[in-house]
């Protein structure tokens, strides 16, 4: 099921992905080198980023849909925001809680420890469907 969550996104979300990512790269371009050790340089200025992209509900409806895929619907309407949306140090953290589980899908823009711009799609993202 993880791989037929993880093709629908790729398939009918990728440019929201990718531009999410985009936005990771302007995120780093913003640091004194390539790494940073300080995660307030990762987290609020990439949510930010996302947001004046105008990507937070878009990447709200991959959820939606990657739910959907999972064969689960959204027990209410998702919100840009936790705890649907979170904005973490390794990047975009989606969560769909559905009857039987949950989806988890995971955009890892960045690597920890030092921080770092990650990799591409489709490597950097990681789906996961959780039981209850």
């Amino acid at each position: 099921m993880r791989a037929t969550v993880r093709d629908r996104l790729l398939e009918h979300h990728r440019g929201p992905l990718e531009d999410a990512l985009s936005c990771a790269d302007a995120v780093a371009a913003g640091w004194d080198g390539e790494t940073t050790d300080n995660r307030t340089d990762v987290v609020e200025p990439y949510r930010a980023t996302l947001n004046r992209a105008g990507l937070l509900a878009p990447l709200v409806s991959a959820l939606v849909d990657a739910v959907s895929a999972a064969g689960g619907e959204l027990a209410a309407r998702p919100v840009p925001d936790v705890p649907y949306l979170a904005i973490t140090g390794r990047g975009v953290v989606l969560r769909g809680p559905m009857e039987a589980g949950r989806v988890v899908v995971t955009l890892g823009a960045f690597e920890v420890n030092p921080y770092r711009r990650g990799g591409s799609l489709p490597e950097a993202l990681t789906v996961e469907v959780r039981d209850r």
